[in-house]
């Protein structure tokens, strides 16, 4: 097949998603007031992307002039290029995607005002669309491009690894700074509004909600797009290495493994995850318009259908590209594994975050803060084991299938469809933005219904888009450390002492990383949230007027503060992801006998224990904190006592423990692994 052929999907995906972008701009946005809020979020979005742009440069300048400098010559200059490519196509997907929700948002709460809930899930998930056929456009046309350009080069998977490591850089801005930057608005605002004034969520005499819902569209929008994009990037970029790593193999005389498969040379093997890509931005478009087409029914029914549905038809068509080639069905079976691998990590999420656990954790609080906590923290220790058993299955049977290159495929099969994926985890905070802005501009209860109503689908689409999410990264991760591995040419035979040692001491040192990762991150929230709430208290107290409704707060000095302590926190989380592959591998290096390759066996020991200790704790803190959210909103919608009750202030403190959870240091694993992977990749031939 044609090389082209991949960045010429892309351009097709970029072209639909502005069809949806300006037809989201055209619909009305209903002017006054609630327009004018949605102003003030567009502008206070823009300015944390800007600081974050900044910092990215800076780090981006940094990395680039290194492997400009220390690469080898053969491939040190493309690699660097595709490094800037990398990062320029994860900034812009995260700011159309930032973009295109601060204008749907407002577009979603007057839709509910004035056309009811049938045209405002279809503005909301329109504008999650975007951000997902995004995603998926810019990943084909970057990565596409590249592999066009350098198809003939020996070191093609070299120059693709720096793509991803851009991907990798922004990624670790935007979804730890976004994370960092939303929860400390949505937990200061929370403590003092709710709980200290009584005042409602999202009441407009609270200073910090402008910051909350920007928070939203940072953290939530641009944040989790570039998640997915590093790990989208990142799957196909690990399985293009696996395949020149089995070629070579072959040309020195050993398993062909192409002839194996049916390929009548490894060319097609190594094109085959951007052919598979490319057929899923398809599938992605088809289960879009299948949203649209069941909108009117039941939200949260449709939304499943188009999920669903996509990722079926991308199972449909893996075995139609095999059959095509000429390949064997074992590939698509690969694929098949991913993809229902993450399907099913999705429902399991949807269950502990959107089931029987969060009424069990509902009724614990007619007891008290301290049982709903405990009760929380069991539902999100038991919510990893059935997602690790998956990932586990997913892992033993992708290479029964086809070996080390059926774990790309597989990781490829969880993340083909991931214009669709993105697009329902994108919707949540569209829907989310639209009840705040709703209750702001004082809309009346049938709208705050609706918008409620899409919200509550919303807040599960996004805890299965962190699951999904969760599950991809920790497939990307390992396809990636399996390339690190054959590039390094590294025998972890356990059997020998001398490999014992370094591998456990690596195995260690990673497990511990993720751990202090979630210190930094947790401890940059609440120093943040602290900041948040003696600035809302001040304001209160210092013009009384605020609290009854005569005096406007200032949201702009809450946007500030949260922006300044995402900014400074980020530092610490990045240093970490970045440094700790370069410390352990050069600095074993050094320590260890002369040809051990003491580095390279100790560093691949560190990438499996860190990649152990991000999924396990991603998964216990994203879906703990997501039970204690959806807990919360069943007391509200009048059970268990209802707003006012004791148990609702119960749940609502819950809620405050789980949020930098589930929204800053569970997301921020995901990145942490990944960054740390492909930073060893980079660096292999130096090892």
């Amino acid at each position: 097949m044609p090389t082209y052929i991949t960045p010429l999907f892309g351009v097709i995906g970029l072209i639909l998603a502005s069809l949806l972008f300006f037809n989201i701009k055209k619909q009305s946005a209903g002017g006054g007031l609630a327009e004018k809020i949605s102003l003030k979020i567009q502008n206070g979005a823009m300015v944390f992307m800007t600081r974050e742009f900044k910092l990215i440069s800076l780090f981006a300048i940094v990395l680039g002039g290194a492997l400009f400098l220390f690469q080898e010559k053969a491939y040190g200059g493309p690699q660097t290029v595709a490094f800037f490519m990398g990062c320029l196509a994860s900034s812009a997907a995260g700011f159309i995607g930032m973009k295109t929700a601060t204008l749907a948002n407002v577009r979603t709460c007057v839709a509910a005002n004035e056309k009811g809930p049938a045209r405002a899930l279809k503005i909301a998930f329109s504008g999650g669309a975007v951000m997902g056929l995004t995603v998926a456009a810019m990943g084909l046309l970057g990565l596409g491009s590249l592999f066009w350009i350098f198809k003939g080069h020996e070191k093609l998977p070299e120059i693709l690894e720096g793509f991803a490591m851009g991907a990798s850089l922004v990624a670790l801005f935007y979804r730890v700074g976004g994370g960092i930057f939303t929860k400390a608005a949505d937990v200061g605002t929370d403590l003092v509004g709710k709980v200290e004034a009584g005042i409602p969520e999202d009441d407009p005499r609270n200073p910090g909600v402008i910051a909350d819902n920007v928070g939203d569209n940072v953290g939530d929008v641009a944040g989790m797009g570039s998640d997915i994009f590093e790990s989208y990037c990142g799957a196909q970029i690990a399985t293009i290495a696996i395949a020149s790593a089995a070629a070579a193999a072959a040309a020195a005389g050993g398993f062909d493994f192409a002839a194996s498969v049916g390929a009548k040379d490894a060319g097609i093997l190594l094109q085959l995850p951007l052919i598979l890509t490319s057929v899923g931005i398809v599938c992605s478009i088809l289960g879009i318009l299948i949203v649209n087409l069941f909108a009117d029914k039941d939200p949260a029914k449709s939304l499943r259908i188009g999920t669903i549905g996509a990722a079926a038809l991308f199972i449909i068509a893996s075995f139609g590209v095999t059959a095509f080639f000429g390949l064997s069905s074992s590939l698509a079976l690969a694929v098949l594994c991913g993809a229902v691998g993450g399907v099913l990590i999705g429902l399991i999420t949807e269950y502990y975050t959107g089931g029987k656990p969060i009424r069990t954790i509902a009724l614990q609080g007619e007891t008290g803060v301290a049982t709903l906590v405990i009760c929380g923290l069991s539902v999100g220790l038991q919510s990893v084991v059935l997602p690790i058993l998956t990932i586990a299955a997913t892992l033993y049977g992708s290479y029964e299938f086809a070996g080390l290159y059926g774990v790309g495929l597989a990781a490829i099969g969880m993340l083909g469809t991931v214009g669709m994926t993105m697009a329902i985890d994108a919707y949540g905070p569209i829907a989310d933005n639209a009840g705040g802005i709703a209750e702001m501009a004082e809309m009346g209860e049938q709208t705050r219904e609706i918008t409620d109503s899409l919200d509550v689908v919303g807040n599960t689409t996004a805890a299965i888009g962190k699951g999904f999410a969760i599950g991809a990264a920790g497939l990307a991760a390992l396809a990636l450390i399996t390339a690190f591995i054959q590039k390094t040419g590294i025998s972890l035979d356990l059997s020998s002492p001398d490999s014992l040692r370094y591998f456990f001491v690596g195995l260690l040192i990673g497990g511990a990383v993720p751990f202090y990762n979630g210190a930094l991150t947790m401890d940059a929230v609440g120093k943040a949230a602290g900041s948040m709430i003696e600035e809302i208290r001040r304001q209160f107290k210092a013009e009384p007027g605020i609290l009854k409704g005569t005096v406007e707060p200032d949201s702009n000095r809450c946007i500030d503060i949260a922006t300044k302590a995402a900014t400074k926190s980020m530092i610490g989380p990045a240093l970490l992801a970045v440094g700790t592959p370069l410390v352990v591998g050069f600095g074993f290096n050094l320590i260890g006998p002369e040809g051990s390759q003491a580095g390279a066996k100790t560093l691949a020991g560190c990438l499996i224990g860190a990649l152990l200790g991000c999924v396990l704790l991603a998964l216990f803190m994203s879906n703990a904190g997501g039970a204690w959210d959806n807990a919360k909103k069943h007391v509200e919608n009048g059970n268990n006592g209802g707003k006012g009750s004791e148990t609702h202030s119960a749940s609502v403190v819950g809620d405050t423990v789980g949020d930098p959870l589930k929204d800053t240091s569970g997301p921020s694993m995901n990145i942490l692994i990944n960054v740390m992977a492909i930073v060893s990749l980079v660096i292999a031939g130096l090892l």
